[in-house]
């Protein structure tokens, strides 16, 4: 073997030496493209905000004894301050049958089931003591079916949910055919930090649990806690909330529920639901998705290590491959890059427009999928902790 010398030390270094340092971002950023390219074409359609569901079911005109009778539950903890602004829709709904409007005061310290029956609701229970082994929103949501009786329908809302007139009618004509119809609210976008992280939010969600393919089959199962009309009879015979009680994030353990026994079921993004509770500071939306981020992978390491690595993958290394390409004037991991970053950008347009934001904030998305990471792991830590699942002064 030839000896090193002082005279090779100036010298540029062979081109398979180099190879290692073109090869690896080539790859991933080949690899980037490769998910995207399914993303965009393949996924279910996870970008799209508009389905063009059709209403179907009953007359709105038809006798009203024709409509199903519908029991609205709403667990409320500490929400004197917002059920002003949202109580006062469900109540004005003005549906064709019978409707009645159960909230259930969740242990509250703030007047909150004072103010639920000063605006009128239906019935207002307080909730008994939390057996173990069961999750807080949970139990408050089987306190409320106890106390509706045998409608045809729940309607189980939170507390923070404005209805537009006539919401409840689309919703019961849609699940004509269905068991489960669930609309994902519209967020607020009122201050800088939501407009950044919001839009994201539903859009990895979307991602995550393509609302078209929760639409058919039993692979895919979701549903939007804000607002789930599901069928009673469906919902017992599948073995009730108890069946979920330990359930963190309970809307998409209710879909899967569902699903597997063999309802039919419908997730959608909905202008006409809204969410009035703020998110005015970073630290306020960190904690909500911190909240349940871990819990959703089932606590387990490997699946936050694979998480956080799937992110970067599919999010950070574009950008970085189609920077850091033209910087070394290396073409395949740059225009891989560019490509990759492109189709996210472009998936990813429609959420902004749907929430009436730029199309100019689309290639920042790297950047949030970032923060959501950094989210993912502090879920974890929280857990590690104690502190997981907190939610006003409560844990799970």
């Amino acid at each position: 073997m030839p000896a090193f010398t002082l005279r090779d030390a100036g010298r540029s270094p062979p081109p398979d030496a180099r190879l290692p340092d073109v090869l690896i971002p080539s790859v991933l950023a080949l690899l980037s493209l490769a998910a995207w390219l399914y993303l965009a074409a393949g996924h279910g359609g996870f970008w799209r905000t508009r389905t063009g569901i059709p209403d179907g079911g009953a007359d709105p005109s038809a006798d009203p004894s024709a409509w199903p009778h519908v029991t609205a539950v709403i667990p409320a903890r500490d929400e004197a301050a917002v059920l002003p602004a949202t109580l006062p829709t469900v109540l004005a709904q003005r549906y064709p049958g019978r409707f009645d409007v159960v909230v259930v005061d969740d242990a509250s310290t703030d007047g909150t089931a004072e103010a639920a029956a000063a605006l009128g609701a239906s019935r207002v229970v307080r909730a008994r003591e939390r057996p173990a082994g069961w999750a807080g929103k949970v139990w408050a949501m089987s306190e409320g079916v106890r106390a509706a009786g045998e409608p045809a329908f729940y309607l189980f809302t939170d507390a923070d949910i404005a209805y537009a007139p006539g919401t409840l009618a689309r919703l019961v004509r849609a699940a004509h055919d269905r068991d489960l119809v669930s609309r994902m609210a519209t967020l607020s976008t009122a201050t800088a930090w939501e407009r950044w992280i919001v839009p994201a939010f539903v859009y990895f969600f979307a991602q995550l649990y393509p609302f078209r393919r929760v639409a058919r089959g039993r692979r895919t199962a979701a549903a939007a806690g804000g607002c789930m009309l599901v069928r009673r009879e469906t919902l017992e015979a599948a073995g009730g909330l108890a069946a979920i009680r330990d359930a963190l994030i309970d809307d998409v353990a209710l879909g899967r529920l569902l699903k597997r026994a063999g309802a039919r079921c419908r997730l959608d993004l909905d202008r006409d639901v809204v969410s009035r509770r703020p998110y005015p500071r970073l630290g306020d939306l960190w904690a909500m998705i911190a909240r349940s981020a871990y819990h959703q992978l089932r606590y387990s390491p490997a699946l936050l290590a694979g998480t956080v690595l799937g992110l970067l993958l599919i999010y950070a290394v574009p950008p970085v491959a189609a920077v850091a390409g033209l910087a070394a004037l290396s073409p395949l991991p740059a225009v891989a890059g560019f490509l990759a970053w492109a189709l996210m950008a472009a998936t990813y347009i429609p959420m902004l427009r749907f929430y009436g934001l730029s199309p100019f904030r689309a290639p920042a998305l790297p950047l949030i999928a970032l923060m959501y990471a950094a989210m993912t792991v502090d879920s974890a830590r929280l857990h590690w902790m104690g502190r997981g699942g907190a939610w006003k002064g409560r844990v799970r």
